[in-house]
């Protein structure tokens, strides 16, 4: 089974348990929530490195999607998720006038909690050694860089979805996604497995 078809079943299964939500029970949405916050933790490390804020920001996400589930039409569930979770943040961070620590957009905080973007590599197993040096990369880069990173190779979006979920067109994610890259590769040149997301890029 190829990443597509895997990504698509998986899908389904998140369909399933979102139509069950919406016919209100609420088990099927725990469920829902439950398959759902690790991949939104992860997300969310790339904006902030406050893992007790990010915490609250999913459970009230998760209330106010519950609340509103009825009124809500999803086709691709962790999309879904993530965008509304992206716009939790954003606007979190507006109301408090940049007060909250929020990542800079060339910062690379320190986050570990649960799975984080690095550990997520090594069971993708795109290293087979080297791993401090991917570890190191990874912290550097930019956080909007790491953005399209994660959503491209760990949750397998295409780049008009990741366009659409970042609000940018889709040749700036081109543009991420080669910058990450390349950035990569200057730092863990001995990892060769690394040149196969550059064809990912054309994807």
């Amino acid at each position: 089974m190829n990443k597509k078809q895997r990504i698509a079943e998986e899908n389904e299964v998140l369909i399933n348990l979102w139509h069950q939500s919406q016919a209100g029970d609420s088990l099927a949405f725990c469920q829902l929530a439950d398959k759902q916050y690790r991949t939104l933790f992860n997300y969310a490390c790339n904006f902030t490195s406050d893992r007790e804020f990010i915490k609250d920001a999913i459970q009230d996400l998760m209330i106010h999607i519950w609340e509103k589930r009825q009124n809500i039409q999803i086709q691709f569930v962790t999309i879904y998720f993530l965008r509304a979770l992206r716009n939790q943040l954003m606007q979190e961070f507006r109301r408090n006038n940049g007060t909250h620590p929020f990542l800079d957009i060339d910062e690379a905080g320190q986050v570990s909690d649960y799975q984080t973007v690095e550990t997520q590599i090594e069971q993708t197993e795109l290293l087979t050694e080297n791993q401090f040096k991917v570890r190191s990369a990874i912290e550097e880069l930019p956080r909007r860089q790491k953005e399209a990173v994660f959503l491209k190779f760990f949750e397998g979006m295409d780049n008009e979805q990741i366009a659409d979920l970042m609000q940018v067109n889709r040749q700036s994610v081109a543009n991420l996604l080669f910058k990450a890259i390349t950035t990569l590769k200057q730092h863990i040149y001995a990892v060769s497995n690394l040149l196969l997301l550059c064809f990912a890029l054309q994807a």
